[in-house]
């Protein structure tokens, strides 16, 4: 008897410290995971900084000079640091009942890189690893990995951690995001922090939030589908609830916990998902691209995209889909990589030429570059007898043809049926023609799954596919 009472008393005894210690847990208060030692924050912009704490305890935010006062609400806290210079390493200390100090921060831009296999391709399998891992030494250039979550409702926190790159480092980094993060590293001279959000084989409709949507007919199915997933696993957990092709579950699971992080902008490699259903990604992919900004609320952050590769299986629809995304949302670029795609495989592994020129859009647009930062792109064309004069922009310092006379163009009349064309650069202009067609009503450019096409600028960008006779 006098076990069993001794037992029961220890028993109690540990009960109420675990009650106790459960309670000093819950008074803790603590920044979001996004805010940990080696951190990128934004350059030249207000920075949000939250996290959690009992409810009404005052919480003390200090960094670079600036001390910020504010008290958590419903377990949540948050401040908002006035604009800071590039710089670091700094120290950030957070106090309440208890104090919190994250280290070795840096000040300079941050961007989002998201969207599906080619941008989670790893450095470690790019094509110029071996190469380009010893020189992979930028202890300022950090990324933050969004760990793999899919959910039915929007998360507050992401898992994952900033890792500071190096050789040692840099393998299991996102390559386009590295390739990306280097080139704007070297030519700002600030530091950079990535955070990359992606996930193998996902369609955009994912990465929608169900208010993204919105009203769009079109889009009405996937908004029903957000809506029954979070009735149907309301109270699930995240781990056990979907999976990734779900409308919202990876914009609640692994974009939803990133804001309002302040970033400078985001870029993008995702879209063979939706390849079967290219018409709807016209408007689908500008309508996510509408969600993320309204849900960062920093208005229309720069969104640059990479145009999807040559491949055998993907059609010439879904680049079309892409292309005229340009001209839905403002502020956007297009990476056209017909010259760096492989036929038999749809994850091709030169992924430094992708983020260099993801790069140049951004060193153009965002950081006042005189650069030319895209190859040409349709704009319009003219007809005078059997021949089509196709203009474009972004001619740069002038068409050119690599490696011989151009290749990729087709041509039709009334019929509507399409001939190989003879295509000839004359000054700022490509003059389309072809035997046998004397009134011509339609010309288009590469467009196969994989194109065989050698139009460039001088800056040695390819030309985008496209066809004057869009549906």
């Amino acid at each position: 008897m006098k076990r069993k009472t001794a037992s029961f008393g220890f028993c109690t005894a540990v009960l109420s410290a675990a009650v106790l210690s459960s309670g000093i847990l819950q008074a803790e208060v603590k920044p979001n995971p996004l805010f940990t030692d080696g951190a990128v924050l934004q350059r030249g912009q207000g920075v949000p900084v939250w996290g959690t704490a009992s409810d009404g305890e005052k919480v003390r935010v200090e960094f670079g000079g600036q001390k910020l006062d504010t008290t958590a609400k419903d377990g949540k806290w948050r401040v908002d640091l006035k604009p800071l210079d590039a710089g670091g390493p700094f120290t950030m200390k957070i106090s309440g009942e208890n104090t919190v100090t994250v280290n070795n921060l840096l000040v300079g831009e941050v961007w989002i890189c998201s969207g599906q296999s080619n941008m989670e391709w790893p450095f470690n399998k790019s094509a110029s690893a071996a190469e380009e891992r010893p020189k992979a030494k930028y202890p300022k250039l950090r990324m933050f990995t969004v760990n793999k979550v899919t959910s039915p409702t929007p998360q507050a926190e992401a898992k994952g951690s900033w890792v500071e790159c190096s050789p040692e480092t840099v393998g299991p980094f996102s390559a386009v995001g590295y390739f990306f993060a280097r080139d704007l590293h070297e030519k700002l001279g600030v530091p950079v922090g990535m955070i990359h959000t992606s996930w193998g084989g996902t369609p955009a409709q994912s990465w929608t939030s169900v208010e993204g949507f919105g009203e769009i007919a079109e889009l009405g199915g996937y908004a029903k589908q957000s809506k029954e997933n979070l009735e149907k696993y309301a109270n699930t957990p995240p781990e056990k609830a979907l999976n990734p092709h779900t409308a919202s579950s990876l914009y609640n699971g692994m974009v939803a916990p990133l804001l309002p992080y302040a970033i400078k902008g985001a870029i993008w490699y995702q879209g063979e998902s939706n390849a079967g259903n290219s018409k709807q990604y016209r408007t689908l992919f500008p309508a996510m691209i509408a969600d993320w900004r309204a849900k960062w609320n920093q208005g229309d952050f720069p969104f640059f995209f990479v145009q999807i590769a040559p491949f055998k299986g993907q059609p010439a629809e879904i680049r079309e889909a892409q292309f005229l995304t340009l001209s839905k949302s403002r502020n956007t670029a297009m990476a056209v990589t017909t010259d760096v795609g492989n036929a038999n495989d749809i994850h091709p592994n030169r992924k430094q030429p992708v983020g260099h020129r993801l790069a140049l859009a951004a060193r153009a647009l965002v950081y006042g570059e005189k650069i030319e930062y895209s190859g040409p792109l349709y704009e319009s064309m003219k007809t005078k007898g059997g021949e089509v004069a196709i203009s474009f922009t972004h001619v740069g310092g002038g068409l050119v043809a690599e490696g011989g006379d151009l290749r990729g163009f087709t041509i039709a009349g009334a019929d509507g049926k399409f001939v190989p064309a003879k295509a000839e650069i004359k000054g700022a202009y490509v003059v389309v023609s072809a035997e046998g067609v004397s009134q011509p009503k339609a010309v288009r450019y590469g467009w196969e799954n994989v194109p065989d096409v050698n139009l460039f600028n001088k800056e040695g960008i390819p030309a985008s596919p496209f066809r004057t006779d869009v549906d």
